[in-house]
């Protein structure tokens, strides 16, 4: 199950980049972004007001609620409109994934001073063969594509910042919150902050072009429910080091995906790129171990941290 979940994350959370990129052509990033999330809030809002009495949303406090409009700000809002942007500045759907896949080094070096998951030497080596991995394909990508400023490669660069601030947001948190009340909060905060922007800069209006519409339905489909919503469940079945690691198959997929979509270039660098992710996440999922306990305050600290992840659990018994 944990394979078919990892799978299946890897290639909705790669078509993100795909549908941003077919949408890029008929809208703006922020008018694209406002008429993904705001029909979607709007549906979403719809159930959650039909089912406001039953078990998921009671016992929801301000400040439970206020935690995820920050995660949603930060991982859907601000990570997004970094993506979209950074694609509308003409950077490639592959070269804006390899961008975000140096996530999983920022993460992992933070894991451990925040949330107390150390990482393994096994697992920095694995962690190392994927930033090698999306160096070589981003230098083949980036040497490819004429005309886009130099400071637009660090746009994604912004956004992968904010996942990674989500990321450790929701992994602090031990308040129980079902899937579907976190995704309807995290598509009303979007919706909100994408519709604002829109309606200031002017571009609020959607195109009548079918393929805009088409690309909509893409990016709902398979991004938000699909690679948004096995985002976190990935995160709290197999922990952060884990889903960062997956993360380095975003950008050869995505690069692939591209090359057969929109022809954008795929040669022998991008080939050894994509090795070299999938050699990251078999050395880190070997390196995923127990370790033994050598004092009462470790097997606390254990407890705690099975605890917690119990309750991870139990927040996502089912798909968002």
């Amino acid at each position: 199950m944990n394979v078919l979940l990892s799978i299946g994350f890897v290639l909705t959370w790669s078509s993100g980049f795909i549908g941003a990129k077919l949408g890029a052509g008929d809208a703006s990033a922020v008018t694209t972004l406002m008429w993904r999330f705001l029909p979607l809030a709007l549906v979403l809002g719809a159930v959650a007001a039909a089912a406001g009495r039953k078990k998921r949303w009671r016992g929801l406090g301000r400040r439970t609620i206020g935690r995820q409009v920050v995660i949603g700000a930060l991982s859907q809002s601000g990570y997004l409109l970094t993506v979209y942007y950074a694609i509308q500045l003409g950077v490639s759907s592959g070269t804006t994934a390899l961008i975000d896949g140096t996530q999983p080094l920022v993460a992992g070096a933070l894991a451990g001073p925040l949330l107390r998951q150390y990482v393994t030497g096994r697992q920095w080596l694995g962690l190392c063969l994927g930033l090698a991995g999306v160096v070589v394909v981003t230098t083949a990508d980036a040497g490819a594509v004429a005309g886009v400023p130099w400071w637009a490669y660090g746009v994604p660069f912004l956004g992968m910042l904010s996942l990674v601030a989500a990321t450790f947001v929701e992994s602090r948190s031990r308040t129980r919150v079902e899937p579907m009340v976190a995704l309807t909060v995290h598509c009303a905060t979007s919706a909100v902050v994408f519709s604002g922007l829109a309606v200031a800069l002017g571009k609020a209006a959607p195109p009548a072009a079918p393929s805009f519409w088409l690309s909509i339905a893409w990016l709902v489909g398979l991004s938000t429910f699909g690679g948004y919503g096995l985002y976190w469940i990935v995160l709290r079945r197999g922990g952060l080091t884990q889903v960062n690691t997956l993360m380095f198959l975003m950008a050869p997929v995505t690069a692939v995906w591209g090359a057969l979509m929109f022809g954008e270039p795929f040669g022998i660098r991008t080939a050894l790129g994509l090795v070299l992710g999938l050699a990251a996440v078999v050395v880190v999922r070997l390196g995923t171990r127990a370790y033994p306990l050598r004092s009462g305050r470790d097997k606390v600290a254990v407890g705690e941290h099975r605890r917690v992840g119990q309750l991870r659990d139990l927040d996502h018994g089912d798909a968002r």
